[in-house]
């Protein structure tokens, strides 16, 4: 899952993007509303949190450009907390209003909340035969055997389980994993799937992943011979 962190206090916005990292998402930071701007028409998020006092601008005024297509939820993350400006925020298409200082847990489950409303990106639990994957935890089982597996790996089968059956190309399997920030090797996205491929084949779950030469790849039930 990738996000898009706009807030112009550098310290915070390590502290919140190293919190949410750990928590499995791809962060981008962006320290003015120009760069927002810039980011979020160069990349597709499954969430953006705005902090409103911004060098260059009020996020309130961002908001209409953030939400046009009105499937990137949008969760404000400010000092300001008047009720008149909560319910600016709230009336100009925030999904959530959030006063900082906030703790990084209850800002990572009101995210998670967020993404698992209807419309939106996640399911608390996804599931595709014997293979479970929790979003909260951010772990895999196999029955009830979890399956030991890196960030990169964890974030891989996120979006082939959520694909299931689907093919999804590199470019979207990239965007979604990895950040402008992280430092991608030309078969950085190829390893992880080697490697995720290695840790569901010992096990029961009859899942495996294909690749579609010149597409992409698509996790698929194994047909019984």
């Amino acid at each position: 899952m990738r996000m898009l962190l706009i807030e112009d206090h550098p310290a915070l916005a390590e502290a919140v993007a190293s919190a949410l990292v750990k928590a499995g998402f791809a962060v981008d930071n962006a320290y003015s509303a120009n760069s927002a701007l810039a980011m979020h028409q160069a990349a597709s998020y499954d969430l953006v949190l705005l902090d409103l006092g911004l060098p260059d601008g009020n996020g309130l005024d961002l908001l209409p450009s953030l939400s046009a297509n009105g499937q990137t939820p949008i969760v404000v993350l400010t000092a300001r907390d008047q009720l008149s400006e909560r319910l600016a925020g709230l009336d100009s298409g925030a999904d959530d209003y959030i006063v900082k200082p906030v703790e990084m847990p209850e800002l990572i489950a009101r995210c998670r909340a967020i993404l698992r409303r209807p419309g939106k990106r996640i399911n608390k639990v996804l599931t595709y035969g014997l293979l479970a994957f929790d979003t909260s935890t951010r772990t895999a089982t196999v029955g009830d055997i979890p399956l030991p597996l890196g960030q990169r790996e964890i974030g891989v089968l996120e979006q082939l389980m959520r694909a299931q059956g689907q093919v999804l190309s590199r470019e979207a399997l990239e965007a979604s994993v990895y950040s402008f920030d992280d430092e991608v090797g030309p078969n950085a996205l190829e390893a992880a799937i080697s490697r995720l491929r290695r840790a569901l084949k010992p096990t029961d779950c009859e899942l495996t992943i294909v690749t579609i030469r010149g597409v992409g790849w698509m996790l698929i039930k194994e047909q019984n011979q």
